[in-house]
């Protein structure tokens, strides 16, 4: 089939909400609502992220002809019939208010519906609901289309893999039923392969782990996977979590229902320090999932795979999928949580053509005088800035610590050089200054290292096949690297890279190059551009605001340079100020 001339709009209303404009296989605009309603990870119908996509296009809600959304299971048709249910559950979990008597049987309850597929009931009620959102919203002729949840998510990672042939694996939660996917992309075609139950979820049982660690779930999963790194190695032997799902070829089977499962986890864990229980949850998963692939490839001989869902949001585990025998090259689609559903449900309605992803540089982007105005109504002391990038170098070999806002703001989870905090990754006591001081976060976070592709190369031990733009592995430091690469390391010597093209003519790759000229190094510490539990900034003034609450020594905003003020009284103001404006 030929790809569709009209633009198609894709929603996800779900968990981290958002909307993707996509076009002759051109991804014009991306964005997640959160970036909107300044709420993370926010659930619901995608208004002001529709909005924003379309303005952006300059196209009129009225001309859509097409919107593409997923999932019409029973427990997401319930939450687009009875909004506040899934408000509810969302200020429960990222604990904006406290648990209610009956939340225990809710949670009960929660772990039986979600598991539940979608029936010819619940498509027509999903639909209706969808609809009446899609005409208030002015899409009065869009035509709606709902694919499956985890065919949304396997398209996403196909569509933009580059590959011409691969073993599409996606494995989350749960959605429609399921909680893992294979399947084989060949000449623009997806074949099923093998599925897993959402009844055998490996996603949820680290889900059930997040919370039992006093974490949120959905959220904070990837402090379960640095925690482990504090922990002394355990024998898969003597670990009890791996018996909790057991891998037969391409068949996954949990033990029990996520009930018991939970029952089981909560004895496991009362007995188990913090990270001890961390380790063993990520080495379990490691355990589960890399047998999964590995008869995968084994039986299907493919060796190119292409990942989504939101178990892929966990790089450790990536890095040692990237490693496994017979895998050639590894793509993992960097939204690859719920978030980027919205994506792949375009993909489908536009007869899965390959969408080209070079940059995720797909959000709002603010002019000159916007960011002028905001400078003017913050009152902060700034300068203009004629080579924003060799001057930002100067300042990070100086030993400062920045903010970076330039360009769009980046679609998916990651900071890439549009939104970033930079500092010099040996700069000593950064990290602690960073996670403590600045962002206010757990101590014991990583953050990630950008650098040029030809650095890749030279401070790696396991860099091969294709560069990792997009942050979505670890990789291995060769030992000599270890002291200047101080600040961008786990415990192990490993690290989250950004890989930019050395010819490439961004903003950031420019400043990355200036970087080497200075340090000898094209490396920075580059984590996003946000208070901590808050989303990435969109906003000029949003940048001002974060730039106040964090302290940071100098913001670089367009081609203007923002100082931080000498005076912890003149900041407060300040940071009153930006608020206000």
């Amino acid at each position: 089939m030929n790809p569709i001339s009209e633009p198609i709009l894709g929603i996800w209303d779900g968990h981290d909400a958002g909307a993707v404009l996509l076009a002759d296989g051109c991804l014009i605009a991306a964005l997640n609502e959160e970036r909107l309603t300044r709420r993370k990870l926010e659930v619901g119908f995608p208004i002001h992220a529709i909005r924003t996509c379309l303005e952006m296009a300059a196209i009129p809600p009225h001309e859509i002809r097409l919107v593409a959304g997923c999932t019409t299971d029973p427990a997401k048709t319930i939450s687009r019939l009875w909004p506040a249910s899934q408000e509810r559950y969302y200020r429960l979990r990222r604990r904006m208010e406290p648990p209610g008597l009956l939340d225990p049987v809710t949670q009960r309850a929660k772990y039986h519906i979600t598991e539940w597929s979608g029936n010819p009931v619940t498509r027509w009620l999903s639909t209706r609901a969808l609809h009446d959102r899609l005409a208030r919203a002015g899409l009065i002729h869009a035509d709606l289309r709902l694919f499956d949840h985890h065919l949304c998510h396997a398209a996403s990672a196909a569509c933009t893999s580059g590959m011409p042939e691969a073993l599409v694996i996606t494995l989350d939660g749960l959605g429609d039923g399921r909680s893992g996917t294979l399947h084989h992309w060949r000449s623009g075609q997806l074949t099923p392969i093998a599925g897993v139950a959402a009844r055998d979820s490996v996603g949820i049982v680290f889900e059930q782990v997040t919370r039992l660690l006093h974490l949120r779930e959905l959220e904070d999963e990837g402090k379960v996977m640095a925690l482990a790194d504090y922990a002394p190695p355990v024998p898969e032997a003597d670990n009890p979590l791996i018996n909790l799902i057991t891998v037969d070829g391409l068949t996954m089977r949990a033990r029990w229902h996520a009930s018991r499962l939970y029952r089981e986890l909560q004895k496991i864990h009362w007995r188990s320090a913090q990270e001890n229980f961390a380790a063993m949850a990520q080495q379990a998963l490691e355990h589960w999932v890399l047998s999964w692939i590995s008869h995968a490839v084994r039986i299907t001989g493919v060796g190119q795979l292409a990942l989504a869902g939101g178990v892929f949001a966990n790089v450790r585990l990536n890095g040692a999928i990237r490693l496994l025998p017979g895998v050639q090259e590894c793509f993992v689609f960097p939204h690859m949580g719920d978030g980027g559903l919205a994506l792949g449900a375009a993909c489908l309605a536009g007869a899965l053509s390959p969408v080209a992803l070079d940059s995720l540089a797909l959000g709002p982007e603010y002019s000159e005088s916007a960011i002028a105005a905001a400078l003017h109504a913050s009152g902060l002391p700034c300068r203009p800035c004629n080579q924003p990038a060799v001057t930002t170098a100067r300042l990070l070999a100086q030993g400062a610590v920045v903010g970076w806002y330039q360009g769009r703001m980046e679609y998916g989870p990651r900071a890439l050089g549009q939104r970033s905090v930079l500092a010099r990754p040996d700069l000593p006591g950064v990290r602690d200054r960073l996670n403590i001081r600045l962002k206010k976060r757990s101590w014991y976070q990583p953050f990630c290292p950008a650098m040029l592709e030809s650095e890749a190369a030279r401070l790696l031990v396991d860099h091969h096949g294709a560069p990792n733009r997009f942050m979505t592995a670890l990789y291995q430091m060769r030992p000599e690297y270890h002291e200047p690469m101080a600040g961008v390391l786990g415990r192990a010597g490993r690290c989250r890279p950004q890989m930019v093209a050395d010819n490439a003519t961004t903003p950031f790759a420019e400043l990355l190059r200036a970087m080497q000229q200075e340090t000898g190094y094209g490396v920075l510490l580059n984590t996003s551009f946000n208070p901590h539990g808050a989303p990435l900034v969109n906003t000029p003034h949003e940048a001002l605001s974060a730039f106040c609450s964090m302290g940071l020594d100098h913001l670089v905003i367009g081609n203007w340079i923002v100082d931080r003020p000498l005076s912890d009284q003149h900041v407060n103001i300040t940071a009153s100020a930006c608020q206000r404006s």
